[in-house]
């Protein structure tokens, strides 16, 4: 087309440009069958709206055929799902408007597995906010603590491998004394002071010193 922008009255149009004018138009049909059929000799480039997809449609002259305008996008409806074992819920559907979706972290909406070392956790840097994901070995190695035992002949009992662990004094959990020597300068008794519950040692001869056991408020154990 020979293009003219600057036509004054009186000029006149002969029919080749006419045509072209009519064909650089944008007409609106009911459909893009009528489109198709209405306009029998399309150029390339021309352009059509079909108003039952609210749509606009562009002759392409290589494929002779009508082509959406927008590269035939097809894209009708948005919606965000959150799957199995995706670790989260939410979600949305829209198909007009501004869309948004919340998404929410879920742990119940994940599988369960036995942790390995070389396994990942996800945490959040407090230094700068950002989440990242952390071998279990290496927080492990941050302290490797995997039980609380309590030896033989320790005097105590409890401990155990995980969850919150309990330790208590166990006579029972002691070498048997009896045929021991007393040294009454240096062997000691653990001792419970029965005014404040305070834990002493206190050794043999100060118990001695003292009158025997009679003014011992508690002896838990020997030492």
């Amino acid at each position: 087309m020979a293009y003219k922008d600057n036509y004054a009255t009186g000029d006149t149009i002969d029919a080749t440009t006419f045509n072209e004018l009519i064909k650089s138009a944008v007409f609106s049909f009911t459909n893009l069958s009528t489109l198709q059929s209405s306009i029998s000799a399309p150029i390339d480039g021309q352009i059509g709206f079909a108003q039952d997809t609210e749509s606009y449609y562009r002759y392409d002259a290589d494929s002779t055929s009508w082509v959406g305008l927008l590269g035939g996008a097809d894209i009708t409806a948005v919606t965000i799902t959150t799957g199995a074992n995706s670790g989260l819920s939410g979600g949305a559907t829209a198909t007009s408007g501004a869309f948004t979706s919340t998404l929410l972290i879920d742990a119940n909406n994940l599988a369960t597995a036995t942790a390995g070392a070389t396994d990942y956790l996800i945490i959040e840097d407090v230094t700068d906010g950002t989440t990242k994901k952390a071998l279990i070995s290496d927080i492990v190695s941050l302290g490797d603590i995997t039980a609380v035992n309590t030896a033989s002949n320790s005097g105590l009992a409890g401990g155990g491998t995980g969850g919150d662990l309990s330790i208590t004094i166990d006579p029972s959990n002691l070498a048997d004394g009896s045929g021991v020597t007393l040294d009454s300068s240096n062997d000691l008794f653990i001792m419970e002071d029965a005014t404040d519950g305070t834990v002493y040692k206190v050794s043999a001869q100060k118990i001695l010193d003292a009158g025997g056991f009679a003014d011992i408020g508690l002896i838990i154990a020997l030492g």
